[in-house]
């Protein structure tokens, strides 16, 4: 057993062998690219607010990490104010209006296509950012997004990981047009490095940032709409149109070790950390960190959340509602004591996304998270633009009759994408983050706030843990795969033979392959500052002010 250390119990196994100093500031943020953490900073040292901070890292990582995210994905926000209001913005596209499931079946699918047009969902990313600046930036969008524009007109240089995820998917960009011409410079991989310039981004950032609803009604949508209609994707117009009709609204909550945890509603699945949340709620604090019983209960809860997904929950229905109500929760709480293992019909992938977190010294805080879907989407461009756009349509959408989630006319697609902030009773902020990383992030985040909040641990230890997955999840393409408990092997072996013995298939990884990048801020109460932590297992970067 471990060694009980104030309320939390510490395992015998170091959480984060490979540590960094917890940086301490009165400003703070965290990315998963040293450029994307440096935009941000250098909003909030010239006066800026959490929220323009945020702004000027998003457009930032479509240049840092273009595999991840990009104007034509969906992205999403948490953001609490310093008078305590939280409040969120969801940025979820419409799939096509002529998207029937017998429009996929005349055209000989038997599940939709993961690459090219008919893979797209109208992207949400535009429309989020657009809602998050009128509910709280105090600079322009012209202002924030100009030093991406001219750095897209220059070039930045090639990273390692954009090199590796062009590698990844080489066919399939030299494919279109725009993509090729970008990622493939003279027909070849890139070097480390070498500068990508991407002059028609830079246009269309400046004529976004000039107006950003310009991306859903008039020339720029016209132009997506014919381009895809004419690769055969049964878009309309009206969807594209309907797409840009995002505002803020409520988060929605849960209590957790006396703590209150929001999160982002639907489409998201911020309901199922919540419902993991109160699954384990005075379970795991008594258990030793990262031991038998602790990973078996958030296994546990989190394979039971994807079961209650894929059987109950679209991206459109309140059912998520009924599966957060006490008696349901008291009932799956029962389930879980009787130790068996749920069993779910999907596999869980990763996908490419991308996130930041920002704190000003006011108190404000954003947890954002934007995402292609897979890397480089659906590896088109809209012509003449340099937008990449997502492939969330196929990646969300099931060719499954009555399935909650099967494909229908201008319906949004699942998601995977969620963001958090934990505050007190009083209504205080105290943590914010976010992981990267497909149906990995609903786990992985429960497993963030354990973390923090049953054990103690600061933010660097948290987001270096070693991480379990529960696989399989709900991504559409492939079905029925055998269940596992992928455990990084840091996870010590007694561990992981225990698990074993429990029902558990146990597949052991490397000691940093779990995936994910979490990013988390918190507050230090008894200093009076932030601290930060990002995830070694990308190139992230705390900075504060």
């Amino acid at each position: 057993m471990g060694e009980r250390t104030g309320n939390a119990v510490k395992a015998e196994i170091d959480p984060a062998p490979v540590r960094r100093a917890v940086l301490a500031a009165d400003a703070m943020v965290v990315a998963s690219h040293p450029s994307v953490s440096l935009a941000g900073a250098r909003v909030l040292a010239d006066g800026g607010n959490a929220i323009d901070a945020t702004l000027a890292m998003a457009a930032m990582s479509w240049l840092a990490l273009p595999g991840q995210c990009g104007v034509g994905g969906d992205a999403f926000a948490v953001v609490r104010e310093p008078d305590g209001r939280v409040w969120t913005v969801c940025g979820s596209g419409y799939g096509p209006a002529g998207g029937t499931p017998e429009f996929f079946a005349e055209h000989g699918h038997r599940s939709i296509p993961m690459d090219g047009p008919l893979a797209v969902a109208v992207p949400g990313a535009i429309a989020a950012l657009d809602a998050l600046a009128a509910s709280g930036a105090s600079r322009e969008l012209a202002v924030l997004w100009e030093p991406t524009a001219a750095l897209a007109e220059r070039g930045m240089p090639c990273t390692l990981k954009t090199r590796d995820d062009i590698a990844e998917r080489v066919a399939a960009l030299s494919g279109d047009p725009g993509t090729r011409e970008v990622f493939l410079p003279d027909g070849r991989l890139p070097a480390v490095g070498q500068a990508l310039p991407q002059r028609a981004l830079a246009a269309t950032i400046r004529t976004l940032a000039a107006d950003p609803g310009g991306f859903y009604r008039g020339e720029l949508a016209e132009r997506a709409v014919a381009a895809l209609r004419a690769a055969g994707a049964p878009f309309e117009g009206d969807e594209w149109a309907a797409s840009g009709k995002v505002s803020a609204q409520a988060a929605i909550s849960t209590s957790y070790a006396g703590y209150t945890v929001h999160q982002t509603p639907p489409p998201t699945p911020g309901w199922m950390v919540l419902q993991q949340a109160a699954l384990c709620d005075g379970v795991l604090s008594g258990q030793p960190l990262l031991g038998v019983g602790a990973i078996d209960r958030m296994a546990r809860a989190a394979a039971l959340a994807f079961r209650d997904r894929w059987e109950r929950c679209g991206s459109d229905t309140d059912r998520w509602q009924e599966l957060l109500a006490p008696e349901t929760i008291a009932a799956r709480r029962a389930e879980l004591d009787t130790g068996a293992v749920p069993v779910v019909g999907t596999p869980v992938r990763a996908g490419d996304t991308t996130s930041t977190v920002a704190v000003d010294a006011e108190g404000r805080a954003v947890s954002f998270i934007h995402s292609l879907a897979f890397t480089f989407g659906a590896r088109v461009t809209i012509p003449g633009t340099g937008v990449v756009l997502n492939n969330r349509l196929a990646r969300g959408a099931y060719l499954m009759p009555g399935h909650p989630s099967e494909v229908h006319p201008t319906r949004r697609p699942l998601h995977t994408l969620n963001a958090w902030i934990v505050t007190d009773a009083d209504g205080r902020l105290r943590h914010v983050g976010n992981t990267p990383g497909g149906d990995g992030q609903v786990q992985w985040n429960m497993q963030l706030l354990s973390h923090l909040l049953d054990h103690g641990l600061d933010p660097q230890e948290t987001v270096a843990a070693p991480r379990f997955t529960v696989f399989p999840g709900s991504d559409a393409d492939v079905v029925h795969l055998p269940g596992e408990l992928r455990c990084e092997d840091r996870i010590a072996p007694g561990v992981r033979e225990g698990l074993q013995d429990l029902g558990h298939n146990v597949v052991t990884q490397g000691p940093w392959e779990a995936g994910g990048s979490a990013l988390v801020i918190s507050v230090d109460a008894e200093r009076g500052c932030l601290t930060g932590g990002a995830d070694p297992r990308q190139e992230g970067v705390v900075l504060g002010v």
